[in-house]
């Protein structure tokens, strides 16, 4: 018997909605905070700060006890998570700085991401996803390097590396253009809030737009990177700290916060069993800068020993991955691309030159062994690789050090002099994968650091 076609429509229909046909792709929301430390969340121990909301996310997710970056300052790190690749590969090897010039002539607005990269959003927008950038890009000022022409259809925030928190107006002057808020292309606009809660806000109105079809949100806070700015609210809920620590908790509070409030609506919305959602920080606590801790690691940001580059990780999709969950191998966020891409139902074997890997099938216990048994960074003549357990750190003016990161996460004890073969084996190692790199594409002029500095006192007081 042959059915009428309204029938056969209705039962369609029927099937697409409960059989998750109609989106048959996970919502992907990525969280990234900038410049905190890695011991400053409830998630890792912290006794000083307050983070209920990431610590609930946390036991509802897996976490990673050793995930690195690609790189120990935010720009590089955020062009390798991008595009999944090495970042010094194309060029990007330091952070494009605002108002200085490189070695070859090129100016801060013309340091950027270059154009024959593509970035997470290229590839999900072709896998049918609506894509939203909120918050700090930091992958070049000029026109040609905006959001908005790499991917991502939607874009609240702005271009360059860092601003206030307040609003621009009188009493807060503005003084760069990579540092005004911006709507779409070209839409500059103050916002009246805090901006923590203000990104967090523009974000749950995108996902309440596009709640019916599969979409992609990178959520970049600035927080809690300078300049010291909390909201008086926020800071009489500190106790004990004072000076920058206080400040910097009362910060986290509201960063905190912020994510509650994402992952609060995502959960009201029915959205929370089919999003993929990850949470992780760009590199190291500078704790110079804003008296981060990145406890019981040693270093800062800018630097190669562990605490400039592990990292808070949290990754969460229900019916897919196990809560509570902490996975030991050493993993990357170069591994964001694919891993997201595959997720889609993207094939990550047609994308050439890719160093991340996807994590879903290790982490599903599909895959044996580690993602990774050697991972690289390197900036001018500093390198470290880490081989196993195993990690060589090269200075450019002292001997390279030697440590075992499993028995001494601290980095206390240098084997250098114990093991010198297994020195030379690690120091090959590094000096062959950097035969595969491009020249950086810039180089800042040692003689324009004093400006630097100026520029990066500018930051911290507005």
């Amino acid at each position: 018997m042959k059915l009428p076609r309204q029938v056969l429509l209705f039962f369609v229909s029927f099937t697409m909605l409960f059989s998750g046909w109609a989106q048959d792709k996970p919502n992907i929301v990525f969280i990234l905070s900038d410049d905190a430390g890695y011991a400053d969340f409830g998630f890792h121990g912290s006794k000083e700060f307050k983070t209920p909301e990431l610590d609930k996310f946390a036991k509802n997710a897996v976490r990673f006890s050793q995930a690195y970056v690609s790189a120990a300052v935010c720009g590089p790190s955020r062009a390798g998570l991008l595009t999944g690749k090495y970042q010094q590969k194309f060029g990007f090897e330091e952070n494009n700085v605002p108002g200085l010039m490189s070695k070859n002539g090129l100016t801060g607005d013309d340091m950027g991401l270059p154009l024959d990269q593509k970035t997470i959003a290229d590839y999900l927008k072709e896998q049918g996803y609506r894509t939203a950038l909120f918050g700090k890009w930091h992958q070049g000022n000029a026109d040609r390097f905006h959001p908005t022409k790499r991917g991502f259809d939607e874009f609240y925030g702005f271009r360059g590396g860092a601003r206030s928190y307040m609003p621009f107006g009188a009493d807060n002057e503005l003084t760069r253009n990579e540092d005004r808020l911006e709507r779409g292309f070209g839409g500059f606009q103050e916002h009246e809030g805090y901006l923590t809660e203000e990104l967090a806000n523009e974000a749950i109105a995108f996902i309440e737009r596009n709640q019916k079809n599969p979409f992609f949100v990178y959520l970049a806070f600035n927080a809690v990177h300078t300049p010291m700015e909390a909201k008086e609210e926020d800071l009489k809920k500190v106790k004990g700290l004072s000076g920058k620590r206080k400040t910097l908790a009362a910060m986290t509070i509201a960063m905190d916060r912020a994510c509650g409030k994402v992952l609060d609506r995502i959960k009201a919305l029915g959205l929370d069993k089919n999003t993929l959602i990850v949470f992780t920080n760009d590199n190291g606590g500078p704790s110079d800068a804003n008296e981060s801790s990145n406890l019981p690691l040693s270093g800062t940001k800018a630097n190669h020993l562990e605490g400039g580059i592990r990292v808070p990780f949290l990754m969460s999709w229900p019916g897919k991955l196990k809560p509570n969950m902490v996975y030991e191998n050493p993993v990357s966020t170069l591994d964001l691309l694919p891993t997201f891409v595959a997720a889609a139902g993207g094939d990550i074997n047609a994308i050439d030159g890719l160093d991340g890997v996807d994590l879903l099938p290790y982490l599903q216990g599909k895959k044996q062994g580690k993602p990774h048994k050697t991972l690289y960074w390197k900036k001018e003549a500093r390198g470290a690789i880490r081989h196993n357990d195993w990690k060589l750190v090269r200075f450019p003016d002292r001997p390279a050090k030697l440590y075992n990161i499993k028995e001494d996460i601290s980095e206390t004890n240098d084997l250098a002099s114990k093991y010198p073969q297994k020195v030379r084996e690690l120091y090959q190692m590094l000096f062959d994968w950097e035969l595969t790199l491009e020249r950086p594409l810039w180089q800042l002029e040692r003689r324009f650091e004093g400006l630097a500095a100026k520029r990066m006192d500018a930051y911290r007081k507005h």
